[in-house]
């Protein structure tokens, strides 16, 4: 099988997956920064979207890991050239996908109150965290399922149609929360921070049925649900539950900090989440190449194709690293101005600007690191990628977190730790996949 890895091949499928990568993030974000210059307690709700865009994106990326699962095994069998034994895989893994996400829609929905609690959040930050989550947690079952289309997609090494639908949902959330949040005079009132909330539902269902518009009409995947469960179905699961146990490890990593910025008070906890959300952008931007990873990689671990494997993780790694410094430069030629757009608070601004630019430093560290990470999950080694998120966050990230505490370092700290993690990430999965992939045989 000859696999072509040019700078013009891997392109064409990490761009269209930059671009549908970034969709979910932005839509988030779209919402920060409108709420965020609402003429009435903006830092209150700005900061109340912050948290449930925090929560939501920890369920989201611990159940929409179905689609690097699904990805994973369909490219693996294309690979070796038996895609017909995998089409029945993916309405299945769909399914199975709505009834858990269901299951814990019905679990957090009346208990909203509850949780963002837990975050800090108290007074009218608290309500609004409620009336958001209970608005924007509708649009939860409909984007995993837009994400498991998606993982079929890249498994049949497409990433085209996947950026379609990404673009066709930010289109109308970026639509629908201008007329939403501030209304129409004389035709539609504003709604506020709930419009919000109803402009990401909306687009996120649009994007799930354009998803099954183009999985219906663009692939051979079947649609029709069958028994027996396909022979993979025990590996996809045994996939998405390894995954969800290392997403489960980042997510305390990422609520953990979101804790302690809550609790240093509102302007430290806005600026913070102006903060991460756009780290959250970035590094969906740079998912687009560990996107082409994903998709090559188990292609290429499909065929065996160990000597290719390595080129791809040398091309890929050089690429990630002139994208993380290309944002880098671009985030620090409109540092303030990114500030002036999420905030009217000068306060809030502030803290933002005091600590914005350890986010923008690390952007080349991020871009190795997830580089691997998409590698990784494209030759379905799950299980080392859950071992590494346990490690790096019980023994590097909140050891760090916890000391930066206690020595008064707040916002600063939050950064230093995540930091450490992402070096960590990096570090341990060279070290493996020099011992794995590059020299098995002796162990170095």
């Amino acid at each position: 099988m000859k696999v072509d890895l040019s700078f013009k091949s891997i392109n064409k499928l990490a761009i269209p997956a930059l671009i549908a990568g970034i969709a979910e993030p932005i839509i988030s974000a779209t919402d920060l920064a409108i709420i965020g210059n609402l003429p009435n307690h903006s830092a209150e709700a700005a900061a109340a979207v912050g948290l449930v865009s925090v929560f939501l994106n920890a369920l989201i990326w611990m159940l929409g890991q179905s689609r690097s699962a699904i990805s994973a095994i369909v490219s693996q069998y294309v690979g070796a050239g038996k895609l017909e034994e995998v089409k029945n895989l993916p309405i299945q893994a769909i399914l199975i996908i709505i009834g858990i996400s269901l299951f814990i829609l019905g679990v957090t929905f009346p208990f909203a109150r509850e949780i963002f609690s837990l975050y800090n959040a108290k007074g009218l930050v608290l309500d609004y965290c409620e009336d958001y989550y209970q608005i924007r947690a509708i649009g939860f079952p409909m984007i995993l399922i837009t994400f498991a289309i998606m993982g079929t997609f890249r498994g049949l090494q497409n990433s085209y149609y996947p950026m379609l639908i990404a673009l066709t949902g930010l289109v109308f959330n970026l639509v629908l929360d201008v007329i939403l949040v501030f209304g129409i005079e004389g035709y539609i009132p504003p709604l506020g921070l709930k419009g919000a909330a109803y402009a990401s539902v909306i687009s996120q269902g649009i994007m799930m049925v354009l998803a099954f518009y183009y999985l219906v009409k663009k692939t051979s995947v079947h649609i029709k649900f069958t028994l027996p469960f396909n022979k993979e179905v025990k590996n996809l699961m045994v996939m998405i539950i390894n995954l969800f146990v290392r997403t489960l490890a980042l997510n305390i990593a990422l609520n953990l900090s979101s804790y302690f910025a809550a609790s240093y008070g509102v302007v430290y906890l806005n600026a913070y989440t102006i903060a991460v959300n756009i780290w959250f952008i970035c590094a969906f931007v740079i998912d687009g190449y560990a996107s082409a990873g994903n998709m090559i990689s188990g292609k290429l671990y499909g065929a065996n194709d160990i000597e290719n494997l390595i080129v791809l993780r040398k091309k890929l790694t050089k690429y990630g690293l002139v994208v993380g410094l290309l944002l880098l430069v671009l985030l620090g030629t409109f540092y303030y101005p990114i500030g002036r757009l999420y905030s009217n608070n000068e306060l809030v601004r502030e803290q933002f600007y005091n600590t914005f630019w350890i986010a923008i430093a690390m952007q080349p560290l991020c871009a190795i690191a997830f580089i691997y990470d998409g590698m990784y999950k494209g030759m379905g080694k799950m299980k080392t990628l859950r071992n590494l998120l346990l490690l790096t966050t019980f023994f590097g990230f909140i050891p760090v977190l916890l000391i930066a505490n206690y020595f008064g370092m707040m916002l600063y700290g939050i950064w230093l730790a995540f930091v450490v993690w992402i070096f960590l990430r990096w570090l341990l999965l060279k070290l493996d996949f020099k011992k794995t992939i590059v020299n098995p045989a002796n162990g170095l």
